[in-house]
């Protein structure tokens, strides 16, 4: 990995802001490595979104896996529905409040947990026929609105693109499927698809939604609801080469192929939309201060208290803006911030960075917001401080995790005389 040059374009007054939350949690007691996330950025995303023409309204329903944080699954819960995709996030938005009309249940294998819930007019989309057959009954019983969701032709594996991915109906699954639910009362209501993260433009998705208005129409399916995911590209995310994820999309292609698909299916009353990465990657930052400083070649390593093993994992492959909370300028000089563990692999990012950084620093590192907390590790650390700020204000939602709390979580085997007993 090279040196990061490009500049990924954050507002002055969306870098501002940033760094008031990093140092108002600092003065309240903030112990790093600590994310903070905030409720506004994701409210001025939505809308960015809303301004959009419509053929007919959208629904937003905020992905559970991408921020699985419950302080905004609460804070959402007056402004939609949820999306979840297992038993954990299902029990976490019930304990949200979320009621189960509130509750999009997407997933595969569901039939190995769903059924142990009580789950009164749910949403519940099939991912297989196997998974439909062993839910038929509870499906039918408790009145659950259901949905299909089929595989677009476009999706494959990323990187062994000759296989498929392992999500949806086939499209000569859905016609058998139809025709069972209608033996059982029941009625596909939804038809969905979900695509793979960082789409590069508009078309891709206008691709997967004409082979869902091709496929509807060739087996007679009238649904109600188009349910589109998919992980359109957040703004000011790069590849190492510099190439921004967004640089070629379009919000207005994008509107106009699900207007396009919604005409096309005249039985369609809403589109429903699980962007998760796109709406929340930028309500969050991750803060790490500089332990320790090294001089090599003359580069400079930055020893921080976390990094990629532990808190960003998206670094693997995508380029954020990092920048240094205290007011450090002058020459600026090639720089790596590695975190704390003993890996190599454990590297945030190599930046230009003031040659006047020092211990005792932090830098934020941006766009944090999506897959940063269910992709934390505990590696020879535990998990990190998480901060809050929603109209209520600023406030600590996690403590960092103690060794004790971490052992408390194991049982002990006791002694192996008495495991033989």
């Amino acid at each position: 990995m090279s040196v990061f040059k490009h500049r990924l374009g954050h507002p002055p007054e969306v870098v501002r802001s940033w760094r008031t939350r990093a140092r108002a949690a600092l003065r309240a007691g903030a112990h790093s490595p600590f994310y903070v996330f905030a409720a506004n950025p994701l409210v001025q995303r939505l809308a960015d979104f809303e301004g959009l023409p419509q053929h007919c309204p959208w629904r937003w329903w905020l992905s559970a896996k991408t921020q699985p944080l419950p302080a905004l699954w609460r804070w959402w819960r007056s402004r939609g529905g949820i999306e979840v995709v297992s038993e954990f996030e299902f029990r976490g938005a019930v304990a949200a409040g979320y009621g189960a009309d509130q509750i999009l249940v997407n997933g595969p294998a569901k039939q190995r947990w769903l059924p142990a819930f009580d789950l009164p007019n749910g949403r519940v989309n099939f991912d297989s026929p196997r998974e439909m057959a062993a839910l038929l009954t509870q499906a039918r019983q408790q009145r659950w609105r259901v949905g299909l969701r089929v595989r677009t032709p476009g999706e494959v594996d990323a990187e062994h693109p000759e296989w498929s991915n392992q999500f949806g109906f086939e499209p000569d699954e859905i016609a058998p499927a139809l025709r069972q639910l209608a033996r059982q009362g029941l009625v596909a209501e939804t038809v969905h698809f979900h695509l793979r993260t960082n789409l590069p433009d508009a078309q891709i998705l206008e691709s997967a939604l004409n082979s869902v208005v091709v496929l509807c129409r060739q087996t007679g399916w009238a649904p109600r609801y188009l349910d589109v995911g998919g992980g359109l590209p957040p703004a000011h995310t790069a590849d190492h080469g510099g190439n921004r994820f967004d640089r070629r999309f379009s919000r207005a292609a994008y509107a106009r192929a699900l207007n396009r698909a919604a005409r096309a299916l005249p039985s369609v009353e809403e589109v429903w939309l699980e962007h998760g990465r796109s709406v929340s990657a930028g309500a969050g930052v991750l803060v790490v201060q500089v332990l320790d400083v090294k001089e090599r070649q003359g580069r400079r390593l930055l020893i921080c208290d976390g990094g990629r093993t532990l808190n960003a994992l998206v670094s693997v492959w995508e380029e954020h803006e990092l920048l240094v909370l205290e007011p450090r300028r002058g020459r600026r000089v090639p720089t790596a911030v590695h975190g704390p563990t003993c890996m190599a692999f454990d590297c945030l990012g190599r930046r230009l960075l003031p040659a006047s950084v020092r211990p005792g620093d932090h830098l934020l590192w941006f766009e944090a917001g999506a897959y940063h907390l269910p992709w934390e590790t505990r590696f020879s650390h535990g998990l990190a401080e998480v901060w809050w700020d929603d109209e209520s204000g600023l406030q600590r939602v996690r403590a960092a995790e103690t060794f004790e709390r971490f052992a408390s979580a194991w049982e002990d085997p006791g002694p192996k005389a008495e495991r033989k007993r």
